[in-house]
């Protein structure tokens, strides 16, 4: 049975970092804000200062010191950093770290992969104290925080272990990262110059007879522009609001937070409203409606739209909602959803949107959203291509959420000893 000792006869805690006799002020050295780590635990940005500017007012810490956020909500989310590639093998950086530096006989990753634990993390949030907004997780955590004292060189073992799965995880990312990236300029492309006979992007400068001019600039010949509401099948609907007696049961009503997830409105979470059968009529829901935000909180949100893909059972929708219904004969649902998310599609937004307590659009601005309109046959062929990207992206997003999944239930197992290194197959003799 290993002994249990307080995290801090691992690690000491905040200590004095004392800098080099005669170092001059000029010198660089490293700086980091809160701002430059990750919620992953990784260091983004490498910013340098020079050390006149930040040996007051900041925390220091060495080359391989540990940085843990103590405020909410940075610690909760995991923001941190294992400090190496100092410059000179220095650092200063956020008011708001502790700052972990392994004793000796114990591997500062191992220091670092325990900050990185739910379970050291879910005690940490338990033990904060201050006013809401502002609480923090005071030094006295780590003297009380108890963990198992492990062998040096099983503790290299389980960093070894967990930093292969921390490198798995960030190629993950770095694929869904170039996925967006392409996704993004391919939509662009797509959305701008469409596709020609031949199933090849139209190329304006070897091609200009191709395209023509329009209030959205050159687009392909054979193209429309409308406003959206020349291709309203029926008037548009602002949602319906019932009052708080009426909710806790009956058809499920869309939210605001059903429309942000994806450009397909989710049905997961939503909450129930008692409606009647002549309300469900007139508000209720269909395959190939879209769904307009009306007020957002954040400027961006205002006039975001999704599709409904699927109607699970009879739904509506509420007040803060906007229900648009298209001539499909004229322009496909996805595609309009698609071209209204696209950069485009949001600097023509973005005109409509007003600021005042939130940022909002009326049914008026969302009808006078100007549209380009391929073909039929280039709208399927636009969102049969985004459709591919995004179930890439989507895989990969699963890839990922699998990985991190096994890091968190292996992390906690080795951590405390209850898994021990030699008991995993690449680390057997």
């Amino acid at each position: 049975m290993f002994e249990r000792v307080p995290f801090s006869a691992l690690a000491e805690v905040n200590p004095r970092t004392e800098l080099p006799t005669g170092l001059s002020p000029s010198v660089s050295v490293s700086f980091i804000p809160m701002s430059d780590v990750s919620e992953s635990g990784r260091w983004e940005t490498q910013q340098e200062r020079l050390l006149a500017t930040v040996s007051r007012g900041y925390t220091s810490f060495r080359e391989g010191d540990v940085l843990v956020a103590k405020i909410t909500p940075c610690m909760e989310n995991g923001k941190g950093a294992h400090a190496r590639g100092l410059v000179g093998g220095l650092g200063f950086g956020s008011t708001e770290f502790h700052v972990l530096r392994a004793r000796p006989d114990v591997d500062p990753r191992f220091i670092y992969h325990w900050t990185r634990s739910p379970s050291l993390r879910a005690k940490a949030e338990a033990f904060m104290s201050g006013s809401a907004g502002q609480q923090r997780v005071e030094k006295e955590f780590f003297e009380k925080f108890l963990v198992v004292r492990l062998p040096l060189p099983e503790q290299r073992a389980i960093a070894a272990v967990l930093d292969s799965l921390d490198d798995a995880i960030q190629k993950t990312e770095q694929i869904i990262a170039k996925l967006q990236q392409v996704k993004q300029g391919l939509l662009h492309d797509l959305l701008t110059r469409g596709i020609d006979d031949n199933g090849e992007l139209r190329d304006p400068d070897r091609h200009p007879e191709q395209f023509q001019d329009s209030p959205l600039g050159r687009i392909p010949k054979g193209w429309d522009v409308e406003k959206l509401r020349v291709l309203y099948s029926e008037p548009s609907r602002n949602g319906l609001y019932k009052g708080p007696a009426y909710h806790g049961r009956g058809a499920p009503m869309i939210q605001m937070g059903n429309l942000f997830a994806s450009d397909e409105v989710s049905f997961s979470d939503t909450g129930r409203v008692s409606v009647s059968e002549s309300e469900l009529r007139t508000f209720g829901l269909r395959v190939g409606d879209i769904l307009f935000a009306r007020r957002s909180l954040v400027f961006e949100g205002a006039g975001r739209a999704a599709v409904v893909g699927v109607v699970p059972e009879p739904a509506t929708f509420e007040s803060s909602i906007v229900r648009v219904r298209l001539r499909t004969e004229r322009i496909l649902p996805r595609f309009a959803v698609t071209y209204l998310a696209s950069h485009q599609g949001y600097l023509r937004r973005r005109a409509h949107i007003r600021q005042v307590a939130v940022s909002g659009v009326s049914g008026t601005d969302i009808a006078s959203f100007l549209m380009a309109i391929p073909t039929l046959s280039e709208q399927q062929t636009i969102v049969e291509t985004k459709a591919i990207l995004d179930l890439q992206i989507e895989n990969e997003a699963r890839a990922r959420g699998a990985l991190m999944s096994m890091k968190n239930g292996l992390s906690d197992d080795l951590l405390t000893g209850r898994v021990r290194t030699t008991s995993l197959p690449e680390f057997s003799a």
